[in-house]
């Protein structure tokens, strides 16, 4: 028979995996995507960050290292240099930090090349390299970072845009999940999923 000083341990333990479990779920991303609702033939893309003075950065070239790879996967041939691509993966990305649990509203953001705007409205930008000081408000407090990721596709000989997709999701900061790289990874994978996607609508991957 299972004394009762074991079956305590044992719900113990359950419940410590269970937590452990909700920490480490994904966070949900929201994904909104534009086209012409005209097929889009994978060709040569190349892609660069939305400010061209970024492009040698070593924080936007992980990035496009993962656009590459989500391009690769759904039958785009990656092109060595811009010159011989058909195509163009305007890559812009940007992260904003707010105490967790406040409404919407006052935010401090970083984004490439300082462009991008407070993604919880009104927030303040800063580029990439800029100092910044941490926590916003109370020592200590918790912060939810929103990381957004956008990518327009455009035509290089004519400048068209022939889609843009938008992501974006929040994240405990500090945790593995709010990581730039996780980040990015995890936006960067529902934003290409079922490509190009309804032109419009915005939906919810968990």
């Amino acid at each position: 028979m299972i004394g009762k000083p074991l079956i305590f341990k044992a719900l113990l333990l359950g419940t410590a995996l269970a937590l452990a479990g909700c920490a480490t779920q994904s966070p949900e991303t929201r994904v909104t995507r534009f086209h012409l609702g005209q097929p889009i033939a994978p060709g040569q893309v190349t892609v660069e960050p939305r400010d061209p003075n970024m492009a040698k950065d070593l924080e936007f070239q992980s990035y496009a290292r993962i656009i590459r790879g989500e391009l690769d996967r759904i039958g785009f041939g990656i092109a060595p240099d811009l010159a011989k691509s058909e195509l163009v993966a305007v890559t812009d990305v940007s992260r904003s930090w707010r105490p967790t649990g406040q409404a919407r509203g006052s935010s401090m953001s970083i984004g490439l090349g300082g462009g991008s705007g407070g993604g919880w409205g009104g927030g303040t930008s800063v580029g990439l390299g800029g100092s910044v000081s941490f926590p916003i408000g109370k020592a200590k407090q918790r912060m939810d970072v929103l990381t957004q990721l956008s990518v327009q596709l455009k035509r290089r000989s004519e400048g068209t845009v022939i889609w843009e997709g938008r992501a974006e999701s929040v994240a405990r900061d500090g945790t593995p999940q709010a990581s730039p790289e996780a980040a990015v990874s995890r936006l960067a994978a529902a934003l290409f999923e079922g490509f190009p996607g309804r032109s419009g609508e915005t939906i919810t991957v968990k």
